[in-house]
């Protein structure tokens, strides 16, 4: 209960970036005074928190505001994404200290990809000026499934040859840090409740948009992760029944006609886009996620390249390319519908390495579709908004994997033993 309570009392001053107040603090988490000037205490010597000069206008003693300490520990992130990785060191505030970004290196060997990481790792530390001391740990985000418990990655459709790798144990090993691993729209749901400023805070669904396409819960502040971690997992909604097959046996998926592949193939299909040199029966290829499918992660920074073109042809006007990117609007507003209805959340937010480029017409629709079709638009609206992390949510997500895990308030934290 001790270390629960103290978690929550760092959140509360957490969520409020101009301080609190112990007397503000013991109203706002029905804690009592005593108990709350006793884990400032606490959490004053740890460097968590630091006291930040006196407020108060009215009679009586002006009080102490107590803020989190920026520089009271540091935690690294690494977003592996098929396309590119982006590596971050984070302060305890969410503010990146240190970014770098590389093209995740093609092929099917999963040990080069993780030296690769561990070197970059290294460099981006030894360039922070960071004390090693005061890094927490190293969060990574991965492309699902996982298996949270151990730390493996499962065979994601987006990464061939990465069958049941253990990430975590191998970066751990490599780098010496207290390593997490958790998929990449949960991260990204986690760094949207630690830095997204108010579209982190209730219950909301992130959607996030990559090479791939998922979904990060949380209800009521706290993230869901379900049984095995693997919460969120949309691919296999239907949007269109009359659509393209998919690899589980189902027509009109998410996988198999909204994820950035499948549209740079329709626009290759209608010459919006030179072809890229792999035509052969590619549009009736888009539906394939499984590990043999050429499209997949070898071409990742291809198709990234490739995504960016047509969304920027759409962006200046270009008829068709606009269509197909207003098609996709429409079929993800039904999987976010099927989502809302389900959870019955206050928002909904996207993010992810591919947002920017969509950000524009996607807001210009999906609100609108959500709202006409959401089951509880008479009692409450749904908010639809983009990140407010910024483009890296996904690194800063996995960096604040560490922070949650040491810091964050959660129910299990009451589960007593015995």
């Amino acid at each position: 209960m001790g270390d629960f309570n103290l978690t929550v009392i760092l959140d509360a001053i957490r969520r409020v970036p101009a301080g609190l107040s112990r007397v503000e603090l013991a109203q706002l988490v029905g804690l009592s005074p005593q108990t709350v000037s006793n884990i400032s205490r606490r959490l004053l010597d740890q460097d968590l928190i630091v006291e930040a000069g006196k407020e108060g206008t009215g009679p009586g003693k002006p009080r102490t505001m107590l803020r989190l300490n920026s520089s009271g520990k540091y935690a690294v992130g690494v977003h592996l994404d098929p396309a590119v990785t982006t590596f971050v060191v984070l302060d305890l505030v969410g503010a990146v200290v240190k970014h770098s970004r590389i093209t995740t290196p093609a092929g099917a060997d999963p040990d080069a990809v993780i030296g690769t990481i561990a070197a970059e790792i290294k460099q981006l530390i030894a360039g922070s000026g960071v004390e090693a001391a005061r890094i927490a740990g190293l969060g990574v985000a991965s492309p699902g499934p996982v298996d949270l418990g151990e730390g493996i990655v499962v065979d994601p459709p987006l990464l061939p040859g990465w069958h049941r790798v253990p990430l975590r144990d191998a970066l751990a090993a490599a780098t010496g840090l207290s390593t997490l691993v958790d998929k990449d729209a949960t991260s990204a749901a986690v760094a949207e409740t630690w830095a997204g400023g108010p579209s982190g805070a209730g219950s909301f669904i992130f959607m996030y948009m990559g090479t791939g396409i998922g979904c990060g819960i949380v209800l009521n502040d706290e993230v869901v992760r379900g049984t095995s971690g693997n919460a969120g997992e949309i691919g296999h909604i239907v949007v269109d029944p009359g659509g393209p097959p998919c690899d589980c046996g189902q027509r009109g998926c998410v996988n198999s006609t909204c994820i950035p592949r499948v549209l740079v193939a329709q626009a290759e299909s209608a010459g919006i886009l030179a072809g890229s040199g792999d035509r052969t029966d590619r549009t009736d290829r888009t539906d394939r996620t499984g590990p043999a499918d050429a499209t997949g992660a070898a071409d990742g920074p291809a198709v990234q390249e490739r995504f960016a073109r047509l969304c920027a042809q759409a962006a200046a006007g270009d008829g068709q390319a606009r269509q197909i990117i207003e098609r996709s609007a429409v079929l993800v507003a039904r999987a976010v519908s099927t989502v809302t209805d389900v959870l019955d959340v206050d928002r909904v937010v996207f993010g992810g390495p591919f947002w920017s480029c969509l950000s524009e017409q996607y807001l210009e629709r999906i609100p609108d579709l959500v709202r006409e079709s959401s089951a509880t638009r008479r009692i409450h609206a749904i908010e639809v908004v983009g990140t407010g992390v910024g483009e890296d949510v996904g690194a800063i997500g996995a960096a604040c994997l560490v922070l949650e895990h040491t810091l964050a308030p959660r129910s299990q934290r009451l589960l007593l033993e015995g």
